[in-house]
Parts: structure tokens; C-alpha cells; sequence
């Protein structure tokens, strides 16, 4: 297995781990109009959660609607690193900071407002993703609740995720009795091997925001000009603005999630990107499969990157068909 050298893609996703909750979470710019809007203070009436479906659905709600600061470590396959975290709400948009303390200085920062679950043209009315994140990981994980423990000198409970097949990697969470906060994750794969680790080793006080968190406006599907033959049961397209000033727009990028696990797309011409050799890489703890293919009468590179079983990533990238294609031989 080849080495592929992305070390920010590794640390932007344990970055965001703890400021976008642990489930995908679309970010909206700033500039953009937002939809319906969420009031933090409801919180403070829900009942206590009873079942493991209630725990989870609280611990991504206050990923959103807590203020607070905290020091976190992660471990993983590239070594232990540690971060500085802060989350904060503004005028209804959420601003998330991770700056790490350790190694080559890198700060992260993610600014916008509640995702959704699905574009609004796949979906209906594309509920925000809380609600639909809790309601759509029951058919595809066994979620049971486990013991209390201290975890950051708070009172946790402990969350077990076992996915129903082979095709994505389990988790165990640790949520803050008090507050519902994630303060620590573990990955495992298929075998049940813990391969990273998340934690929390110090929270100032949270604070529960004293008011509404917009949501972001309900979005419609890009056109793209492929379809992907196969994807593991329960993954969708993510509503998420993807477009880069570094890429242009000849490299698009998408996300496909099921509410825990994510997958990213690539899709470019050869030209336009630096090529990486076909095959599969490691990235930390995640992987990428890399495919040249004759796609649309061009050479493109096809890269599928995630925290899954890296079968998976290769299935995706070698059943990803361009339109015209398929319509060609169908004939």
C-alpha cells in the first residue's frame, strides 16, 4: 500500500470532528441567504434522553448550540497531536476555530450555520441534519448506550455505534452527561481494532447559546455530468458547497455521507491536477483510491478518500460513469 502525503486533508477532518459534531455537517458561507432557524434555548426543555438514538441526537445539537472552549489530543497512525478549540455564535452563524499545538503551526476555521440532510431536490424537504442524521443512522448502526465514566473531569456516557454490515467502520462516543457535548470518539474498523482516538483533556464551562442558529437555505443539485453505479446502502449526496479557488472548476468535488461515515469524490481532468499513481493510499486513518480512467472521451483522475474499508473507496471510484458514456453503449 502506497503513502499518499496529504497531511492538512488528515487534520482538517480531526479538526472538524468536535466543531461541526461527529456526523457531516454543511457549512453555508456567510454571504448566503439562510432558510429556518433552530432556538438553542430549546434544549434546556427537552426531557432527559432515555435511549442511545436521544443521546445522539442531543450530542449534535450541542455540537452546535454550545459556546465554549476547550484542549483536545488526537492519536492516530501519524502520531499524537494536540489542539486548541474554540466555538462560538454569532448573529446566527456558527464560527468554529482548531489550531494545533504541536508540529508545523496550522489553525482551522469554519464559519456557517446548520446543514441539511439532502439537496432539495433529492429529499423533499430537506430536513435540517440533526433530525435527519438521528432518524437515518437507525437502519444502518446499532446504537446502545453503555456505562458512565469521567472523561476531561466531566461525567460521560458512553455511546456504542456498530454498523449492520461490513461496509463502514464503527465508533464509540463519550457525551458529556451535562450538556450532551462530545468529549471523546473512537474509530474502529472492521475488525472492531480502535485506529484513532479524539479526546477532550480539558473544557472551560459551556455555555448554551441564548439564541437561534439559522439554518442553511435549501439547495439545489449541481448538474454533474457522471453517475456513481455504486455506493454503500444509506450514503447520499451532501448539500455542501464544494467549489475551490485553488481547483477551479475543472476539478469537481462532492460529498456523499450516511449520517457518521463521508466519502469524497474527485473528479478532474489529468491535466489540470498533479497526478497521483493509481492504487491505494493512506492518509492517517483514512485512505484514497486513485483511478485514471477514459471518462467522457478524456483522460480524468477519479480520487475517493474516507474514513472507510478501503474496498469500499475502490468499489466507488471504479464504478463512477459518465453519462454520455453509458448512453453510448445502451445503444
Amino acid at each position: 500500500m502506497k503513502r499518499l502525503i496529504r497531511p492538512r486533508w488528515t487534520l482538517l477532518m480531526a479538526a472538524g470532528w468536535l466543531l461541526a459534531g461527529p456526523a457531516l455537517q454543511a457549512l453555508a458561507a456567510e454571504d448566503v441567504p439562510a432558510g429556518d432557524s433552530f432556538d438553542c434555548r430549546e434544549l434546556q426543555e427537552r426531557p432527559s434522553p432515555e435511549s442511545a438514538l436521544e443521546w445522539f441526537e442531543l450530542s449534535l445539537w450541542a455540537g452546535h448550540c454550545y459556546v465554549f472552549e476547550a484542549n483536545a489530543v488526537r492519536i492516530g497512525h501519524d502520531g499524537v497531536r494536540t489542539l486548541a478549540l474554540s466555538h462560538d455564535i454569532r448573529d446566527g452563524v456558527e464560527r468554529g476555530v482548531a489550531r494545533f499545538l504541536d508540529g508545523p503551526p496550522m489553525v482551522f476555521e469554519r464559519r456557517g450555520r446548520i446543514g441539511r440532510l439532502s439537496w432539495a431536490g433529492e429529499g423533499g424537504d430537506a430536513p435540517a441534519s440533526p433530525v435527519g442524521i438521528a432518524a437515518h443512522l437507525d437502519s444502518l448502526y446499532r446504537l446502545q448506550l453503555g456505562g458512565e465514566e469521567r472523561i476531561a473531569n466531566r461525567r460521560a456516557r458512553r455511546l456504542e455505534i456498530s454498523p449492520l454490515d461490513s461496509l463502514r467502520f464503527g465508533h464509540r462516543l463519550w457525551l458529556d452527561a451535562a450538556t450532551g457535548l462530545p468529549l471523546k470518539q473512537t474509530l474502529l474498523d472492521e475488525t472492531g481494532r480502535v485506529v484513532e482516538t479524539f479526546q477532550l483533556t480539558e473544557l472551560q464551562p459551556p455555555r448554551l447559546h441564548e439564541g437561534v442558529i439559522t439554518l442553511d437555505r435549501r439547495r439545489q443539485p449541481p448538474d454533474d455530468p457522471w453517475r456513481i453505479g455504486w455506493l454503500p446502502a444509506g450514503f447520499t449526496p451532501q448539500p455542501v458547497d464544494t467549489r475551490s479557488a485553488r481547483h477551479g472548476d475543472q476539478v469537481a468535488h462532492r460529498l456523499y455521507s450516511d449520517g457518521l461515515s463521508t466519502l469524497s469524490l474527485f473528479v478532474s481532468p489529468v491535466e489540470e491536477v498533479e497526478l497521483l499513481a493509481p492504487g491505494l493510499h493512506r492518509l492517517g486513518v483514512s485512505h484514497a483510491a486513485v483511478r485514471h480512467r477514459d471518462l467522457g472521451g478524456q483522460a480524468r483522475q477519479v480520487v475517493v478518500m474516507g474514513e472507510l474499508p478501503p474496498r469500499v473507496l475502490l468499489r466507488v471510484a471504479d464504478t463512477l460513469e459518465w453519462r454520455g458514456d453509458s448512453e453510448a453503449a445502451a445503444r
